[in-house]
């Protein structure tokens, strides 16, 4: 069944339907200057689907909170919760299916996008059996990737960056719908912006915004300077969820209103200069120490704070130095374990909270609970080994030096594809196939294999190429490294020298 929502009606007065299911696969970009009605339409939109898909809005101003009274949104405070409470948060939001509004008022540039990051990592993060259907607005998309870089801390903006990406270009495998408002089309990541298919152009007037806007809407660019021209609550719509043809369309009504409404003129109140002297000018208050209002723990560190508490008290015991032989000889055990992890037939598709739940509780039956790495730790290892990477390898060669650093600029689920291809052209052997890149991807999908092979290629990091026969062949960029030709269809079996 298809699910239509009124978003409004054309000039000539004919309703403008948005074909739902059509857009949870191929997210929307609202664009218009401040005061052209986008706030609004994201509002119609929302309460036109709040019925029939769960919904998550990223609030940098708090003006969609009143959703919770109407529609029963759970309205979450940023500023009352840590990164990692917000992360836990997404996580059940999704786990639970209870719409949310993710309410950033009163924080600086750098928390506001540090908490979304960390909200919108818990929706993407969860387990596969809880990926269901979900619209993820985020109003003022440009505050939370930025084109350039701003006041904020490089950390904060490519964490930030990373949860936008991720949630426009990966999302949709996981059931997450993108739907992003900026009013600067200049302002907002190029990478973000391009992945919606579906748009709504609102009032605009400067060139460079108009040009991108009419680009997007496949508009010539004279007709750019219709924009100008558009109404407050008027947009121009295409994309296969609304319109194959570029479409005006004037925005319906709302059942409900942000709290900060538009401001109204108002006559000033009439007072002698003297009184509003004494007003103005009185001495202020004598400063008061207000205490910090401090959110509750949740029970996870009330627990972790307990234990520490207990390990305070009791005596440390003193542990006898470990000579360099025998933590190398930890390490090895440590591998080994990771090895015998993977080769499990369906560990290349298992989340990696698991695989890391498995790996501990074996790393503890081997007594190496002392020099079990952390989470983060594990990735990276995990990252090595699907490469075929040992640890000595990765570490002590200056050119793989370089190729961990080239990894780096990809999402952390594609680095251990790029190594492995790295591996075989470093010892020049025949590219990976599918089969094989799909399985070091975490997929059972062909398709998303060369999918990731292109966007790898369009990072700038390698070069694919086919011969006469269809053998692929993978050069990296200014390493010069090469592999031999590979058929891309061969069965992941037969390449069993790059498997872990």
């Amino acid at each position: 069944m298809t699910v239509a929502i009124e978003m409004g009606h054309t000039t000539a007065g004919a309703p403008v339907a948005l074909d739902l299911e059509e857009l949870l696969a191929t997210r929307l970009l609202v664009q218009g200057n401040s005061g052209s009605g986008k706030s609004h339409l994201l509002r119609r939109l929302l309460e036109q689907s709040a019925p029939w898909v769960q919904q998550t809005i990223i609030d940098p101003e708090g003006d969609f909170v009143s959703l919770g009274d109407r529609f029963g949104h759970l309205v979450i405070d940023a500023e009352e919760h840590t990164e990692r409470g917000l992360q836990s948060a997404g996580e059940r939001a999704r786990i639970h299916r209870v719409s949310t509004v993710l309410n950033l008022e009163g924080l600086d540039a750098e928390n506001q996008m540090r908490r979304a990051a960390a909200f919108l990592g818990g929706l993407f993060e969860v387990a596969r059996d809880h990926w269901y259907p979900m619209l993820v607005v985020v109003d003022e998309a440009q505050l939370f990737a930025p084109a350039v870089a701003g006041e904020v801390s490089d950390e904060a903006r490519k964490l930030s960056l990373g949860a936008m990406t991720n949630l426009m270009c990966r999302g949709r495998k996981r059931g997450l719908a993108g739907i992003i408002a900026t009013q600067r089309l200049a302002k907002l990541a190029k990478n973000v912006a391009a992945e919606a298919s579906n748009f709504l152009m609102g009032r605009t007037f400067l060139d460079i915004d108009m040009a991108r806007a009419a680009d997007l809407l496949g508009m010539e660019r004279r007709q750019a300077e219709a924009f100008r021209d558009l109404e407050r609550g008027q947009f121009m719509a295409l994309g296969p969820a609304l319109s194959r043809r570029p479409l005006g369309l004037r925005i319906g009504p709302t059942d409900t209103s942000p709290r900060n409404g538009t401001p109204r003129l108002m006559p000033l109140p009439e007072a002698a200069l003297e009184d509003a002297r004494a007003i103005i000018l009185a001495a202020p208050p004598p400063e008061t120490v207000r205490p910090q209002r401090r959110s509750s723990p949740d029970l996870l560190d009330q627990l972790m704070a307990a234990k520490s508490a207990a390990l305070e008290i009791r005596p440390e015991p003193v542990e006898p130095p470990i000579s360099a032989e025998d933590l190398a000889e930890r390490r090895e055990r440590v591998d080994r374990v990771l090895r015998a992890v993977l080769a499990q037939p369906d560990a290349g598709f298992r989340v990696i909270g698991v695989l890391y739940q498995e790996f501990v509780v074996r790393c503890r039956i081997e007594g190496l609970a002392s020099v079990v790495p952390d989470l983060p730790a594990f990735r990276r290892m995990l990252t090595r080994a699907r490469a075929g990477l040992g640890s000595d390898m990765a570490g002590g060669d200056d050119a793989w030096q370089d190729v961990s650093a080239r990894a780096s600029l990809l999402p952390e689920d594609m680095q251990g594809v790029f190594m492995m291809i790295a591996r075989a052209a470093k010892e020049g052997w025949p590219c990976p196939s599918d089969a094989a890149i799909a399985r070091a991807y975490g997929s059972h999908s062909l398709r998303r294999a060369r999918r990731l092979l292109t966007y790898i290629e369009e990072q700038g990091l390698i070069v694919c190429q086919l011969d006469g026969i269809g053998r692929r062949t993978v050069t990296l960029v200014e390493l010069a490294w090469a592999t031999a030709p590979g058929d891309p269809n061969a069965e992941e079996a037969e390449q069993g020298s790059l498997a872990v």
